[in-house]
């Protein structure tokens, strides 16, 4: 065999790995088969042991959710995918909270306890199903690149179908904040007043390569094949945008909470978050002792507090 096919026999195999390493971690990272588990929890919660002690609290608040009179919405996004919410009314004429779940959550997993804080502080709920999770369609999760554009189609949607003088808030917990985060620099309608970024990482390079740090392995050798996963196979660059970035061009008030004891998404994300907001209205709350997602269960009293006042110039 002469050199020159040896050397084709190695780029071919180098070609080959790359692209089984890149598959590799679209699927583990990116992709969304959508399945449903075979003995599915009626009352689902995030696993780990951070939650325990507050996860009877946040079954009873799926519970109760589900007892409260709403109605089932559906958009079709951009790119066609078929996009389905619950809307809960409060009263008529009160602002609305468009909410926005976490990284493989679901709308009732994970924004129960933000319907209750909604009631408690006199405003209507839009809790939303991402892209690629509960009811909604497609199987790629973007991080927020295609879900940002998701949360301006459901603003246009409040607008035309529930109240075209509402005041809106976007909202979202983890990736959910870096949908709203990314939206949040989009050019939007009067109607919406602020955001709500609870526990939301700075980007998609950062959080994922935080990740596979904490697995012990290089993010710096294994990043590069996720992102031309992303590319190649989930058709986005992960790299395009951020909400760190985004929040350079924000110019609407915007609320940050994160716990302290955080040790999925840094507290120092979203101090860098707040930090980047180039917004005249902007607060980063801190809630000690809280854990990923949970900064309302660990101190409601607190969070409605802060929110409130925070929005009430607003609203």
């Amino acid at each position: 065999m002469t050199w020159w096919g040896i050397l084709l026999i190695v780029i071919g195999a180098v070609a080959l790995v790359t692209l089984a390493t890149s598959l590799i971690c679209f699927i583990m990272i990116f992709y969304a088969s959508r399945r449903e588990p075979k003995k599915k929890d009626p009352t689902p919660t995030p696993p780990g042991a951070e939650y325990d002690p507050h996860r009877e609290q946040m079954r009873a608040w799926i519970r109760e959710v589900r007892e409260i009179p709403h109605t089932d919405v559906s958009i079709r996004s951009h790119d066609g995918l078929a996009l389905w919410g619950s809307y809960y009314e409060y009263k008529k004429g009160a602002p609305i909270e468009i909410m926005f779940h976490g990284y493989r959550g679901s709308a009732i997993r994970d924004m129960s306890g933000g319907v209750i804080r909604c009631f408690a502080l006199e405003r209507n709920a839009l809790v939303v199903d991402q892209r690629a999770a509960g009811r909604s369609g497609g199987h790629v999760i973007t991080f927020g690149a295609r879900e940002s554009l998701d949360c301006r189609a459901w603003v246009d949607f409040v607008i035309q179908n529930i109240d075209p003088d509402a005041k809106i808030i976007l909202t979202g917990i983890s990736m959910g904040a870096a949908t709203v985060m990314m939206a949040g620099s989009m050019e939007m309608p009067p109607n919406v007043v602020g955001v709500l970024a609870d526990c939301g990482y700075t980007s998609t390079r950062a959080i994922i390569k935080k990740v596979i740090r904490d697995m012990k392995l290089p993010p710096d050798l294994l990043y590069p094949f996720a992102r031309l996963g992303a590319i190649l196979f989930g058709h986005f660059d992960p790299d395009r945008d951020s909400p760190v970035a985004s929040m350079g061009r924000c110019h609407l008030p915007v609320i940050f909470f994160h716990g302290d004891a955080d040790t999925f998404v840094p507290c120092s994300m979203s101090e860098e978050n707040y930090n980047a907001c180039t917004s005249e209205s902007k607060q980063l709350v801190v809630i000690p002792g809280a854990a990923h997602g949970i900064c309302f269960p660990v101190d409601q009293k607190g969070y409605l507090e802060a929110l409130d006042a925070f929005f009430k110039p607003h609203l």
